[in-house]
């Protein structure tokens, strides 16, 4: 079976019975009949809307309801905080894994980096997690639970402020699209955690049968395309996906991509000193884009143990910005968390220890 094609098949007795990742229809079902029909929309609006974590503190649900079902809350297995703010989570589940999320707060608006799979199949030459491979694909309830824990732990709220969604962390989304999309529709539920479809991106390698898959769903996140290179033998060498689909085909589906009103496609690319970053790839990659509604996100290269690349000067930065900005915007992404390993590509579930020898 080939990465792509990898399904969630992590399937346990206790995960079944909690109420995390679970729709309203679901929760109906869970009940049985055994309990009015309402006490199922009102376990859902506790979870999600309250983010009620223990079900002891939904009061308004019988004490025997909230005794038969947990909400499968996740725990924090470690926290690490960075000067700069922004905290790198290690969060325990169900079957003794763990998985990172990132909180980035800013003025005005409050950013969370969530995972999508433990580890990750790509293989992208400059990126951390890579170096873990794949464990397995999250459910929709590890999903949420990400974005519920950090919420429930910094008091946030998006009817309150400006709350964002990356699906940016560990794994690649696309190769869990059912489970991503169960937890973007509890996530954009106005019942449910309230947020808007501006407010959720998922990011892609570019699997292109999942872009268009994606593009079908009548409620579905904004997207992301991690481009990081050029042209085709360029990207082959630091994303060896590109072997199977190739940066051609990728951009003309990018370009029939079916925008909503309000919405531009965003390319991510990762900026590796002396491999991609030449005024003549910033020219090729506004060239390559001129045709697309999109924006250029630019990342010079987070470093890690175990990546060989390095990152690029400032001044690089600055110059290939301004190329690509007389086509299209273009921004550089300022890196979060580094002192932590929070910051993009450097999630890896790192240890106390080689957090501590790396600073």
């Amino acid at each position: 079976m080939e990465a792509d094609e990898r399904t969630d098949t992590y399937i346990v007795t206790e995960q079944q019975q909690t109420l995390m990742g679970m729709d309203l229809p679901d929760m109906e079902a869970a009940l049985g009949g055994r309990y009015p029909k309402f006490r199922a929309k009102q376990m859902y609006e506790a979870l999600y809307s309250q983010r009620k974590l223990d079900l002891a503190l939904a009061k308004s649900l019988p004490a025997a309801l909230r005794e038969e079902f947990k909400t499968g809350a996740l725990k924090t297995d470690s926290r690490y905080d960075s000067v700069d703010g922004t905290v790198r989570y290690l969060l325990g589940l169900a079957d003794g894994k763990s998985v990172e999320a990132v909180f980035m707060p800013e003025n005005g608006r409050d950013t969370l980096c969530i995972s999508s799979q433990v580890g990750c199949p790509v293989d992208c030459k400059f990126c951390l997690t890579a170096l873990m491979g794949l464990e397995r694909n999250l459910t929709a309830g590890e999903i949420v639970g990400q974005v519920l824990h950090i919420a429930a732990a910094h008091h946030l709220d998006p009817h309150d402020r400006q709350m964002n969604i990356v699906m940016m962390g560990q794994g690649e989304p696309l190769m869990n699209l059912d489970a991503v999309l169960k937890a973007t529709r509890l996530l954009v539920d106005p019942a449910g955690v309230g947020m808007s479809e501006r407010r959720v991106t998922v990011s892609t390698s570019g699997l292109i049968p999942k872009i268009l898959e994606l593009a079908k769903s009548p409620v579905r996140p904004k997207l992301a395309i991690s481009l990081n290179a050029s042209h085709e033998e360029q990207r082959i060498e630091i994303m060896p996906i590109t072997k199977k689909w190739h940066l051609k085909d990728l951009i003309e589906v990018c370009a029939d991509y079916p925008l909503r009103s309000w919405e531009a496609l965003t390319f991510e690319y990762v900026m590796l000193r002396g491999v991609n970053d030449t005024d003549t790839d910033a020219k090729r990659v506004r060239k390559m884009l001129a045709n697309i509604n999109c924006k250029v996100n630019l990342i010079a290269l987070n470093p890690g143990p175990g990546i060989p690349f390095e990152t690029p000067d400032p001044e690089r930065v600055a110059s290939f910005q301004e190329i690509v900005k007389a086509g299209m915007p273009c921004f550089v992404r300022k890196p979060r968390g580094l002192d932590i390993y929070a910051a993009c590509g450097q999630l890896k579930r790192m240890s106390d220890e080689l957090v501590q020898l790396q600073n």
